[in-house]
């Protein structure tokens, strides 16, 4: 799990070969001018998703992970608590892995939390097992997901 600035984003691209062009898309001026859906990059290498919800509170949400694909969760508006725990700690799984959605929850508590503020974002890599949209107003963000090459 990374936390940062897109100012640093520059620090890992060598972590996935799709990252440069992930980071490349986040870096456009028109980011809260785009209508909220899927966008492709790369295929279904890469590809972003712009939400804008309503945050929830801890106790609605269940911790998530992902095998195929690394989230980049970047905050347009709004502040995003995310919790975090490894997956390997995580022992109570509320559904099966599914493959077409390349999704699974657990209903583990988060074992820290992040408070991802506008201008930032969070990379979750498939170890990372994370929930998301935590907030008291609607969070405005931009997802991206970078298939994980092997």
């Amino acid at each position: 799990m990374i936390l940062d600035t897109l100012k640093n984003s520059q620090r890992y691209l060598l972590l996935n070969k799709g990252f440069g062009k992930a980071f490349e898309f986040l870096n456009r001026t028109d980011l809260n001018d785009l209508a909220t859906g899927k966008y492709p990059i790369d295929g279904e290498n890469i590809f972003a998703i712009v939400a804008k919800e309503d945050g929830r509170t801890k106790e609605q949400a269940e911790l998530e992970s992902h095998q195929k694909y690394i989230d980049i969760q970047y905050v347009l508006s709004g502040t995003d608590t995310m919790g975090w725990k490894p997956i390997h700690l995580c022992q109570q799984p509320s559904t099966e892995y599914d493959p077409a959605r390349d999704l699974q929850f657990y209903k583990d508590q988060a074992d820290a939390w992040l408070a991802v503020q506008p201008g930032s974002y969070a990379i979750f890599f498939p170890e990372d097992a994370h929930m998301p949209l935590i907030g008291e107003q609607t969070i405005h963000k931009v997802i991206i997901k970078v298939a994980i090459y092997k």
